[in-house]
């Protein structure tokens, strides 16, 4: 009689299960990508929990049967994760938080389950890195912790949905999913099957009993989620945590969220005592830039609903080598080439000689197109070697033929520079044409690149 095979092939990247191994996987078309672990063991009906197999009789219902309410929604005490999160954290949800080692995933939501248990929340806080004694350690940097906050240090699952199943909290934290693993399945924590499986369960514990369930997950040095595509597919909410380490900023930025936009962010600043919301980036992003200096622009970006200022600086200088040298910072690297192709190309400036440094001043990563017009802005600026007027915020996008193409939400641009003593906005004609006069900043509608150039430099 044949041995039951107990070992499967899966994709790293989209979980995809296969029996024999592939070059390239079926589902997601990657190669290379299929991994051989042990399958999980297979429970007959007759024997499975009783907890599986509910009594109750499930009735579908009727969308004007189901009531929500505001209470649905619990506020985190971070107004910059909530509007992240969509106004709040969502009963029942499962959210995924990622970023990279050391840049405050565990503070955060520590902080967070602080905040919800000064508010007469009951959370649950399980962790598979950290000891009781390393948590406290953590804890009292952050500050008082009041109310019904419970820690547990533990990895296996099948305890960990005891404890939930018996306490009922509200919120819980996993820290960390690569750290979780059942015995039934053979292979070690962090492996496909096991992130896998473990996150199939919280799923049914958030839905079935109305918890909403944070999970802190590791990334890969590509800066994704490590373990299969699909843990991102099965959670509800997907937020990444980004920044450097060695910086004081941190920014949250939604990927996926079936309960709100993905286009909004949130800012915080580590400080001593844990993570502090920035709740008005522009003037953070702004403080401390150069005075007429050449090569500074301070160009107006969308985030979702949210207007951010930053200063994009450029530093042009002759090339020393036979080839000229591109980087860009915070910008895409592209993009900066495709600019500097259009002056070269419709405005008959010799670049092609010089070295260009492109940075995003802050540390921010920006791919909005209404920065181009920026960025050329600050190259002709350092390449004349002729400051901007410090009081100018610029906007635009600039298209291969040299034009300057309108862009969305410009009023709301404008009254964020006017906002903050800005007294002059240089941006596109046909955007200028669809607004209203605004008092006190002086407006300036280019429609190509030679126009923005000869206005400003």
């Amino acid at each position: 009689m044949a041995k039951a095979k107990t070992t499967a092939f899966f994709c790293k990247e989209c979980g995809f299960e296969s029996a024999k191994w592939l070059g390239q996987c079926p589902g997601c078309r990657q190669w290379n990508t299929m991994v051989e672990e042990p399958t999980a063991k297979t429970v007959p009906a007759a024997k499975a929990p009783s907890r599986i197999r509910s009594q109750e009789r499930v009735k579908p219902a009727l969308l004007s049967e189901i009531s929500i309410d505001e209470q649905d929604r619990m506020k985190t005490g971070f107004e910059e994760l909530d509007r992240v999160l969509g106004s709040g954290v969502v009963a029942g949800s499962l959210v995924l938080v990622g970023g990279d080692p050391g840049i405050g995933k565990s503070t955060l939501l520590l902080q967070v389950c602080r905040n919800l248990a000064a508010a007469g929340k009951q959370v649950l806080y399980i962790s598979g890195e950290e000891s009781l004694k390393q948590i406290k350690l953590r804890a009292n940097r952050i500050g008082t912790v009041t109310g019904e906050l419970r820690f547990l240090c533990e990895t296996n699952l099948e305890t960990i949905q005891s404890v939930i199943e018996e306490r009922k909290p509200e919120i819980v934290v996993i820290d960390s999913i690569q750290t979780m693993f059942r015995e039934d399945i053979s292979s070690a924590p962090g492996s496909v099957s096991q992130v896998r499986e473990s996150t199939n369960v919280l799923m049914q514990l958030a839905k079935g009993l109305g918890i909403a369930i944070f999970i802190v997950g590791h990334v890969t040095k590509e800066g994704v989620v490590a373990g299969p595509r699909v843990l991102e597919h099965m959670v509800d909410t997907v937020l990444y945590f980004e920044g450097e380490r060695t910086a004081s900023y941190r920014i949250l930025r939604g990927v996926k969220n079936r309960f709100g936009s993905t286009n909004e962010i949130g800012v915080f600043e580590m400080m001593e005592e844990g993570l502090c919301e920035v709740k008005n980036p522009s003037e953070f992003l702004l403080s401390g830039r150069p005075e007429d200096a050449s090569g500074a622009v301070v160009a107006c970006l969308m985030e979702g609903t949210r207007s951010i200022l930053l200063e994009v600086q450029a530093l042009v200088t002759e090339s020393n080598f036979g080839m000229a040298r591109r980087t860009a910072a915070g910008a895409d690297y592209n993009r900066v080439n495709l600019l500097m192709a259009v002056l070269e190309k419709r405005c008959r400036y010799d670049l092609g000689r010089f070295d260009a440094y492109v940075n995003i001043a802050g540390g921010m990563r920006m791919s909005e197109p209404a920065m181009d017009l920026a960025i050329v802005l600050a190259i002709i600026s350092s390449y004349k070697d002729k400051p901007v007027d410090s009081s100018t915020v610029i906007f635009g996008e600039v298209g291969l033929a040299g034009e300057v193409r309108a862009v969305s939400m410009a009023e709301q641009r404008v009254h964020e520079a006017k906002k903050l003593g800005f007294t002059t906005c240089v941006l596109p004609r046909l955007c200028l044409e669809k607004m209203k006069p605004v008092e006190g900043i002086r407006l300036i509608g280019v429609s190509n690149v030679k126009e923005a150039i000869g206005a400003v430099v």
